[in-house]
């Protein structure tokens, strides 16, 4: 044992080289699984937690001095055009919610609980309604209800000869419409899966007490399911109020402004980001406050019906009315996807839409130009398929990683990876974009009107949606596999590699084909970050709606919709049909 002299002689400098080299001899003995997981950490921080820090830090910076100030926040809610532009949101969130509440509540109770025929019919509707993008489903309404050439309005004056148009598209009300035909998917999924773990015995009950069926359902099937309600009200609210393309393709000829309309007037030139970052935040406050109220719903979903007893479910016989349930089910499709594309594929293949269906009015030139001819349409599909594939390639990767570290609880702050996985979720698109724009487009990255800014933007904007899939997908392995590998001789990345990857692909692949799909037609991300030569379908498909070529703009629409179509039938194909509108 060495005395005090001895120590003394040693001095602060030998115990400081003492500790220096246990410090390294602790960094040589981490496993190298160890570094990718901390590798990891940083990748997620960079996608997600940086660009909303620097979107904050942005929102109280002077732009030429870097100066903390406030005066981003007086300009941005100093004008009475900005306000109203963020009431007409908050209007708009509040009336499409409503509507699509209105439109799928009786669907999803007619699918789930009756007898009602063509449920088939029913699904593919919601479906459909699920895949069209909101701003192609906007132009298919202003074919159908311009207020001087849309075909309802023209058969209104040929059937009544007043002038005035029944229904005028570029208005609040049309864009209400638009939306909620686009969102109602949300609120049947919610309630329908909610309405499937209701027992029949409580209506049987209330029948045998002298309720009839539309009664037992007002009184009791319904509020049985209202978290569920509300918690769809809630996710439509959320996507009107962040919805960049309707408002823009209806909005703006209608003079009506809204939230994400007016931060695109703060990126025409001179480009005001640090005050697009402030009007922004209150956006996301309200977003964030929604989707706890919504998770704080949701945690009593189906309290009742969950007694661990295992009650039937039998199919209420509607006699005559099944038909009257059927008859509103196929008008929500009517409106939502039929009437749409049938106006859209008439004016793809017409030379002049507003001609109608003629021979001679028939033709192939649009998409001729388009395949052939246009400087951009086919570079924009290339740069939508690579975009998507790549995003949803590093979402599913990066989220299968983070998912076993949560479940395996690898590290001590696993859920803290999760949440940070998650955040995404309650982040407008158009905020995460203005984020990123923030955060990497300056030096020293430099990367906007990139390529690899979108595909990063897109990885982060879906990642949740991976992320569910993937966390579902290995709470369902058990870990002995692994274990046993180990015992073996296996590393643990060969471990999961070889073990835990295989037996979670087809989770993998559905996580993938969902994120690719949404990608694929994503707007209002994009919207903010593409250059002249990254526009993807989306943004080019936007562009081409201020041109008003109607008839270029539907057969580009076509195309889209035929990607779309083929990736979702290889789901369909390997998944099973309903793969995309699976509630975990």
């Amino acid at each position: 044992m060495p005395d005090s002299g001895t120590l003394s002689a040693r001095g602060p400098a030998a115990v400081a080289g003492s500790r220096r080299v246990t410090w390294l001899g602790r960094l040589r003995n981490i496993e190298p699984v160890m570094l990718l997981w901390i590798a990891l950490i940083g990748v997620l921080l960079f996608l997600v937690a940086f660009p909303l820090a620097k979107l904050f830090v942005v929102s109280f910076e002077d732009q030429r001095t870097g100066a903390f100030t406030l005066a981003n926040y007086a300009f941005a809610y100093g004008r009475e055009r900005y306000i109203n532009a963020l009431v007409n949101s908050l209007l708009l969130g509040l009336a499409s919610a409503t509507l699509a509440v209105i439109l799928a509540v009786p669907m999803a109770w007619a699918v789930s609980r009756t007898d009602m025929p063509g449920k088939g019919l029913t699904w593919a509707t919601v479906l459909g309604a699920f895949i069209l993008p909101p701003y192609l489903s906007a132009i298919g309404w202003i074919l159908l209800a311009g207020p001087n050439s849309g075909f309802v309005n023209r058969f209104w004056r040929d059937l009544t000869g007043f002038e005035a148009p029944l229904f005028n598209i570029f208005s609040f009300e049309g864009m209400t419409l638009v939306i909620a035909l686009n969102s109602f998917p949300l609120v049947f999924i919610f309630v329908k899966a909610a309405l499937d773990l209701v027992s029949s015995e409580m209506e049987d009950a209330a029948n045998i007490l002298g309720a009839g069926t539309w009664t037992a359902m007002r009184r009791i099937s319904i509020p049985l399911v209202m978290p569920a309600i509300l918690g769809g009200f809630i996710l439509v609210f959320l996507e009107a109020i962040s919805l960049f393309g309707v408002p823009a393709i209806l909005g703006i000829p209608a003079r009506l402004n809204v939230v994400t309309t007016q931060l695109w007037q703060f990126f025409e030139w001179p480009v005001r980001v640090e005050v697009a970052a402030a009007y922004a935040m209150p956006l996301l406050m309200i977003t964030a406050g929604l989707i706890a109220v919504q998770k704080l719903l949701l945690a009593r979903k189906g309290f009742v019906s969950q007694t661990g007893k295992g009650g039937e479910r039998r199919l209420i016989r509607l006699g005559r009315w099944r038909w009257a349930l059927f008859a509103w089910c196929a008008g929500v499709g009517l409106l939502a996807v039929a009437m749409p594309l049938f106006v859209l594929a008439q004016a793809s293949f017409a030379k002049a839409w507003g001609r109608g269906f003629a021979l001679d009015n028939l033709t192939l030139a649009n998409y001729r130009l388009l395949i052939f001819e246009h400087e951009m349409a086919m570079q924009s599909v290339w740069n939508t398929v690579w975009f998507s594939a790549t995003a949803a390639t590093i979402a599913v990767l990066l989220a299968l990683l983070i998912a076993y570290i949560v479940n395996r609880r690898l590290v001590p702050f696993g859920d803290a990876l999760a949440f940070v996985a998650m955040a995404p979720f309650v982040i407008p698109g158009i905020v995460m974009a203005i984020g990123f724009y923030a955060a990497y487009a300056a030096p020293p990255l430099a990367l906007y009107g990139t390529a690899a800014l979108i595909i990063l933007a897109f990885a982060a904007r879906f990642l949740p949606i991976a992320y569910a899939n993937s966390a579902a997908a290995i709470r369902a392995v058990h870990p002995e596999m692994e274990e046993a590998a180990r015992i073996l001789g296996s590393g643990r990345l060969h471990a999961v590699w070889r073990i835990t990857t295989p037996l979670v692909r087809k989770a993998l692949l559905g996580g993938w084909l969902i994120v690719f799909i949404v990608a694929s037609r994503e707007l209002s991300a994009a919207i903010f970050l593409v250059g002249p030569r990254t526009r993807t379908m989306a943004v080019l498909l936007y562009d081409m709606s201020e041109a008003g070529n109607f008839e270029v703009l539907a057969a580009f629409g076509g195309i889209l919709l035929v990607i779309t179509m083929a990736f979702v039938g290889i789901g369909m194909k390997l998944l099973g049909r309903d793969f995309m509108l699976r509630r975990g």
